[in-house]
């Protein structure tokens, strides 16, 4: 009976054990709080947006173009990794003209997407404020409601 018992509190510490592992290794992990995570350096949130520039920023959409199509931020233009130097040199103007923050999101709350679009953008076109939108196209649409 206690051998019973300490096999099943051993696997149930090697499963805690292997699930927590998983967790801090993962790239799309959930977060295990409510609470939100702090803006990162190269990130800002929709609030941030509209007390620092009014909302009047370029918005990148980093999604698949399929994904876009069906929805995306009223004025975003599309630049992603899969048409990334056709789409780059329809944006060129644009780009290197701008005087407004330069606002990159994708679906993920991490965004990935949008962090490999922003290091692959900077050194062709040196953006001062280029960011990451915090929580990506999920976040804005949740603000919509």
């Amino acid at each position: 009976m206690i051998a019973h018992v300490f096999q099943a509190a051993l696997l149930i510490a090697l499963a805690a054990g292997a699930a927590a592992l998983t967790h801090a290794v993962h790239p799309r992990a959930p977060a295990l709080y409510l609470s939100e995570a702090p803006v990162g350096k190269d990130e800002v949130n929709l609030q941030q947006i509209q007390e620092r520039w009014q909302g009047d920023v370029v918005w990148l959409d980093a999604r698949p173009q399929e994904v876009y199509e069906k929805g995306h931020i009223p004025g975003a233009r599309l630049l992603n990794e899969q048409g990334f130097q056709e789409q780059l040199l329809e944006l060129l103007d644009v780009l290197q003209t701008t005087d407004k923050a330069v606002i990159l999101y994708c679906d993920g709350e991490k965004c990935e997407a949008s962090r490999t679009i922003r290091e692959k953008l900077l050194p062709i076109i040196p953006i001062e404020e280029c960011y990451i939108l915090k929580g990506g196209y999920p976040a804005w649409k949740a603000a919509q409601k």
